[in-house]
């Protein structure tokens, strides 16, 4: 049966450890190819893992990656990157506002009579900031609730 063997941390702990992999290879009574792959991040055995597990003497589930654990982190990762773009993208739409006022007020200002030439436009566009701010403070919120829930679990 082949295992996800947690190849950064293998060889982590074999440079902490100042082995070179002959050395960590003769240690565990396994090939020196064989710890040069599980440390590329091909599958390895069981009997390797064992062997392993064996010359840095802890247990086997340590040396092995947990796919739940690596499920959850890379949704979190997905989720953060989500609302990144969505916070960049409301600072987007709020630069295009400002500017966008200031034209609306030169607009106005160059009509003469009608001050409020630009009113409804402004309005409009005032709701839909307003709206995209609301979904990325929802956004947020739930981030943040997702986070406090999960760190209490």
């Amino acid at each position: 049966m082949q295992f996800d063997a947690d190849a950064a941390k293998i060889k982590r702990w074999r440079e902490e450890r100042h082995w070179s992999q002959e050395h960590l290879a003769e240690l565990a009574g396994i090939g020196v190819r064989t710890v040069q792959r599980i440390e590329t991040g091909e599958k390895a055995s069981g009997d390797s893992l064992k062997a392993l597990a064996a010359a840095f003497n802890v247990d086997v589930m340590a040396l092995t990656v947990d796919a739940k654990t690596e499920a959850e982190a890379m949704i979190r990762e997905k989720n953060a990157k989500a609302t990144a773009a969505m916070r960049l993208g409301f600072f987007i739409h709020l630069a295009s506002y400002l500017f966008g006022m200031i034209v609306f007020a030169g607009i106005s200002l160059s009509i003469g009579g009608e001050r409020y030439a630009m009113l409804t436009p402004t309005i409009w566009w005032t709701v839909g900031l307003a709206g995209h701010a609301l979904a990325l403070a929802m956004v947020e919120l739930t981030a943040r609730y997702q986070q406090q829930v999960g760190a209490a679990d």
